[in-house]
């Protein structure tokens, strides 16, 4: 019997091997140059159909409180209290989910059991689940009356700080304040996750060498698991905010219309970017008024694109894990 020769089983399977190569690699880099340019058509449509109307615009649309479309002939719109309630209700939300989520991530990653964790990841991932709509509900009907007493505190005992300074509505509830808890609890399965994940791909022998120096489960939690897992953290709730920057039907329930501009309080109604879109979407019959709706958007896409931009410089243009 003779041995195979590898060098001709090499020469033979080469060709085959070097065709499924090239048609992968052309498979893979096709489909990321596809996201690219989905991307680009959907920035060059929203640019292209946004500057008409911005040029017949009578007010100046980065410092008007007023968006103004029902007479096509005399537009009168500016994106100010849009971006105003957009941030503030988005970035409050961020500030309450971020630490639950983090609290969360390491109770389950550095304190829990895996036949307890697994359960309890399962129930604080179905959040992302239930739909825009029913948060909305739940928001306005059940935890705004549960959050009048909380907004009449601070609204009383630190009404002197503009972020709870009387607002534009008068009433308490439907407020940016409301918004945002709602917000926070649907952004925080986004943030837990991602966490958890992150968290839990600590490299064993940086917590067992943290161990080995006598250090307690905090200090092996601060040394080791943090700093490892603080770009993914950090990418995670980035996520997040991106989710509360665009939602739409909740923050429509949830957020009152205002009659006068925001005041940068809590305590103010509004619309986001978001829910003006989508309230006003039955009415896209004229291209200049629709136009000036695009416009916003338009605005809405490059936020985004800004907020993803800052995560990769907050993270060092890296995600652990």
């Amino acid at each position: 019997m003779t041995e195979p020769d590898p060098a001709r089983g090499r020469s033979q399977g080469s060709p085959t091997r070097g065709r499924g190569e090239r048609i992968f690699r052309g498979l893979t880099s096709g489909s990321g140059l596809l996201v690219v340019a989905a991307v680009a058509a959907i920035g060059l449509f929203l640019l292209v159909q946004a500057v008409p109307s911005l040029l017949a615009n009578n007010a100046n649309f980065f410092t008007s409180p007023v968006f103004d479309t029902r007479d096509a002939a005399n537009l009168n719109f500016g994106i100010r209290d849009l971006l105003v309630v957009t941030l503030l209700s988005s970035l409050f939300a961020l500030l309450i989910a971020m630490p639950i989520a983090m609290g969360i991530a390491l109770f389950l990653t550095q304190y829990t059991p895996k036949r307890v964790a697994r359960p309890f990841a399962y129930i604080i991932d179905l959040l992302a689940a239930v739909p825009s709509i029913i948060y909305g509900l739940w928001g306005i009907a059940v935890l705004a009356p549960a959050l009048l007493p909380i907004a009449e505190w601070l609204q009383g005992n630190l009404g002197w700080f503009f972020l709870f300074a009387p607002g534009n509505l008068p009433v308490l509830t439907g407020t940016i304040f409301t918004g945002g808890v709602v917000l926070a609890v649907m952004i925080l399965p986004i943030i837990t996750a991602v966490t958890r994940e992150v968290f839990s791909q600590t490299p064993r022998f940086h917590i067992e060498a943290a161990q080995a120096l006598g250090a307690t489960r905090w200090e092996v939690i601060r040394m080791a698991v943090l700093p490892y897992g603080r770009s993914g953290y950090i990418a995670g709730s980035m996520l997040g905010l991106g989710r509360a920057l665009g939602e739409t039907i909740a923050v429509l329930i949830v957020i009152r219309a205002a009659t006068t501009p925001s005041g940068f309080s809590l305590f103010d109604g509004g619309y986001t970017f978001a829910s003006l879109i989508a309230s006003a979407a039955s009415e896209f019959s004229q291209p200049l008024p629709t136009g000036a709706y695009i416009a916003a958007g338009l605005v809405l896409f490059v936020l985004t694109f800004v907020v993803n931009a800052i995560a990769r410089v907050v993270a060092g243009g890296k995600v652990n894990g």
